[in-house]
């Protein structure tokens, strides 16, 4: 987990965002949300058909699912990029003026006709693209690091349940371009495992109403205060004590298990108890000033039971 953490982490800085889904990830996810395609126009907007396991699976379901319309842009290197669409009749090639960039007029064009947008978008564009798609008003289902709860554009949108995490949020394993460091398989095609990845997405999914199973009782001692806020600090999700009414630091990987009828996410700035402690509009617990008896935690989001 740590070394696919650490790949993570050095893809985006050197900005290798070509992370090609493997189609099995993507049948395992989108097979929980079918009912919310039927009669609608999906637009992958980050995805060569060529290269794309998005647009495959779409292609192969189109029928299955009842889509309306599917279209496929990518950005291209090279210069003009082209569009693939797709209806009940034909399947249609045509040319972009521009590059493929899903900020540009032309895919932000395309982008207001779509009901939904699903795909693998730039790691390292991450928050321009959840930014878009919400200003636009789009349902979607999308792949992202893990990290990027942590970010300030992002946190306030789950925090308001503008977005929140998918059904299923392991990891995956990536097709990526042969000047990637990685290794090759026997064919010399190169893979990058990355076990903090996740879907994020604005459709529900029956994991969201299920209630997080809990066992543990609350006690001082295994659930100690922080220094700086009136919250006690919970290490991992399934340690959640059951009769413990106040509020709770938990670590990020909770989303996963977030159901919003049993837990409500807390503003960091509603707990402080210590006035030194800065305003973060974000509202996550972070680092230096999440400590428990001095000592620094990992980042936490405050919670508490309904």
């Amino acid at each position: 987990m740590m070394k696919a953490n650490q790949n993570l982490t050095k893809a985006k800085a050197a900005k290798q965002d070509e992370f090609y889904t493997q189609l099995t990830d993507i049948e395992k996810e989108l097979k929980h949300y079918t009912k919310h395609f039927k009669g609608k126009a999906v637009f992958c907007n980050c995805d060569d058909p060529k290269e794309s396991n998005f647009w495959k699976y779409f292609e192969d379901n189109f029928e299955f699912l009842g889509l309306r319309s599917l279209v496929s842009t990518h950005y291209s290197l090279q210069g003009p990029s082209y569009k693939i669409t797709k209806d009940s009749k034909a399947c249609v090639i045509s040319s972009l003026e521009g590059n493929g960039d899903f900020r540009s007029e032309e895919c932000i064009a395309l982008l207001k006709q779509a009901d939904i947008v699903v795909t693998n978008p730039p790691f390292s564009l991450f928050r321009d693209y959840v930014a878009q798609l919400v200003d636009y008003g789009k349902k979607f289902l999308i792949v992202g690091s893990l990290n990027a709860i942590t970010y300030k554009e992002i946190f306030p949108l789950l925090k308001a349940r503008k977005v929140w995490l998918g059904y299923r949020n392991c990891g995956m394993k990536f097709k990526v371009p042969d000047h990637y460091e990685a290794q090759a398989d026997a064919d010399g095609q190169k893979w990058k495992s990355l076990g903090n990845v996740c879907w994020f997405t604005n459709l529900d999914h029956k994991k969201c109403h299920e209630d997080l199973i809990l066992y543990k009782t609350y006690n001082k001692k295994e659930y100690p205060t922080y220094d700086n806020y009136e919250a006690v600090n919970v290490d991992k999700t399934k340690d959640i004590p059951m009769d413990y009414k106040g509020v709770m630091g938990v670590p990020i990987t909770f989303l996963d298990k977030f159901n919003p009828e049993q837990f409500e996410i807390v503003s960091s700035n509603d707990v402080r108890a210590n006035s030194k402690v800065p305003f973060k509009e974000h509202g996550l617990v972070k680092d230096k000033d999440g400590t428990i008896n001095g000592k620094p935690t990992y980042v936490r989001i405050l919670i508490k039971r309904r």
